[in-house]
């Protein structure tokens, strides 16, 4: 017989902390699931193809650095165990997003951004808000945001030259898994934001995007 492991809220936090630190420390995070871009061939990109798709990448990163951070601050201020439960464990499958990113952007001979600490501070605090409003509201907002990301993907995936493989294997593949993200967190009684607070997000959505595809 098993029994569940309960945490005080000083163990959540120093948990929170080692996660932070895993999420923003170069190769910190350890995937659980190999990279869709290993069985994909390498090919030869030109310097000005290569920047480009580092800099989609990484703005891709960054996004995953805020979902990360966005559950996490959600994981700790949820009131029902099966909420908080379900949030930790999406939190797990983006730190295969998040890793698969890192690879390919020092694979293209570029970097994550400088700005990641800036972004995953400002996610953390908006999902624990969101989860101190009501686990509707917290599960909500994880469907909206993953619907947005989506929206990047698509941008990316449209923008990526077709002999670039491996990184439209990454994509793809990521896509799936926030596609699966946003009808689960729906499922499980999340509440369908308004046209408004949507384009307010992705408004906000866009200054990540245009600050982090150089720096």
């Amino acid at each position: 017989m098993t029994t569940q492991r309960h945490y005080s809220p000083i163990d959540r936090l120093l948990l929170q902390a080692d996660t932070a630190m895993r999420t923003l420390l170069p190769f910190s995070g350890q995937p659980h699931r190999p990279s869709p871009a290993i069985i994909k061939p390498e090919k030869t990109l030109d310097e000005k193809k290569a920047r480009h798709i580092a800099g989609l990448m990484r703005i891709n990163h960054t996004g995953e650095v805020c979902a990360q951070a966005l559950y996490q601050g959600q994981a700790l201020t949820a009131k029902l165990a099966h909420v908080r439960e379900a949030m930790e464990h999406a939190a797990e499958e983006e730190i295969d997003h998040l890793a698969w990113c890192e690879q390919r952007i020092h694979q293209l001979g570029s970097h994550t951004s400088v700005l990641n600490p800036l972004f995953y501070g400002m996610s953390f605090g908006i999902g624990a808000v969101a989860g101190l409003v009501s686990d509707k509201v917290s599960l909500g907002f994880v469907a909206a945001t993953e619907d947005q990301v989506c929206k990047h993907l698509n941008e990316h995936l449209e923008q990526i030259p077709a002999e670039d493989e491996k990184s439209r294997a990454i994509l793809e593949q990521m896509r799936l898994d926030e596609e699966q993200h946003a009808a689960s967190a729906l499922e499980a009684g999340g509440y369908r934001f308004p046209a408004p607070v949507k384009l307010g997000m992705s408004l906000l959505a866009k200054v990540m995007t245009k600050s982090t595809y150089r720096i």
